[in-house]
């Protein structure tokens, strides 16, 4: 079962999703250079606080909570360390480690945590991913995670699931695997929606051995409209019934499917989506 990545800092939208198999929750503290990054693009800037983070945990039972903090300073590895002691304090189960470029960066993140609590590097630049095999194996990793957002951005892409195309997502999961780590990577939509639809993503997670995906904002909207839209644990049902029939393709069914996905892509990204 895939673990489905919440974004949320409401204790009762956590709770909800903690009364569900297989949730995480996720809490997202990064600020510094988001902003900048990703400006005039319509990506999800966090407003979550510190304090969100106790909220939070205390409705959980069943779910692990994962906090995303700011990316490290190598000149002020002091504030790093701060900011990292008050997750850990507040109940974080895994930390994210966002915008890293080299080893370096990892390491010193991996002995401020100290074996604390897990770190989950999020790759999603090119030299993270050009470095990985500097850092794969750097003590107190968890799980890899690939941030198909801020990666494509990075890489000079189009479109979002363009490193999908390319091979980059694939080769994370093979250095992953031999690793022996967890591996996830992006965004999905509820099954029948968004430009690569949620389907088509959940079949190349489970060709890839993924074990992590996040739920989109659209995903997460959380009750039933007047147009008939089904309530969220609706919409995680769909997607646990499509991932169990998903696992029983045959392998060739499998590979038929990635082939008509990376066409699916490939004339996504052929479109300039962002007037470039």
């Amino acid at each position: 079962m895939i673990d489905l990545l919440t974004i949320t800092n409401s204790p009762e939208q956590a709770w909800q999703c903690d009364q569900l198999a297989g949730m995480r929750i996720f809490v997202d503290l990064e600020r510094k250079g988001k902003a900048e990054r990703q400006a005039g693009r319509n990506t999800f800037i966090s407003s979550h606080q510190m304090a969100d983070v106790a909220r939070v945990k205390a409705v959980l039972k069943a779910s692990r909570l994962m906090v995303r903090v700011n990316p490290i300073d190598l000149a002020d590895l002091q504030a790093t360390a701060r900011e990292v002691d008050e997750v850990i304090n507040q109940g974080a189960d895994l930390i994210m480690l966002p915008m890293f470029s080299t080893a370096e960066e990892l390491r010193h993140f991996s002995a401020i945590l100290n074996g604390r609590v897990p770190v989950v590097p999020l790759l999603e630049t090119a030299g993270a991913l050009h470095s990985m095999h500097e850092w794969i194996e750097t003590d107190g990793i968890h799980e890899v995670f690939v941030g198909l957002n801020d990666l494509h951005l990075s890489l000079g892409c189009r479109f979002m699931f363009e490193p999908l195309l390319q091979g980059h997502v694939d080769r994370v999961a093979k250095a992953s695997g031999e690793a022996g780590l967890r591996f996830g990577f992006g965004g999905i939509a509820r099954m029948d929606e968004g430009l690569l639809a949620g389907r088509d993503v959940l079949g190349e997670h489970l060709r890839l051995g993924s074990q992590a995906v996040i739920l989109s904002r659209t995903f997460n909207r959380t009750v039933s409209n007047p147009q008939g839209d089904i309530a969220f644990e609706d919409a995680v049902a769909e997607l646990r019934k499509a991932e169990r029939d998903l696992l029983h393709r045959l392998p060739q069914e499998v590979e038929r499917d990635h082939l008509r996905v990376d066409g699916l892509i490939r004339q996504l990204a052929a479109v300039d989506r962002h007037g470039a």
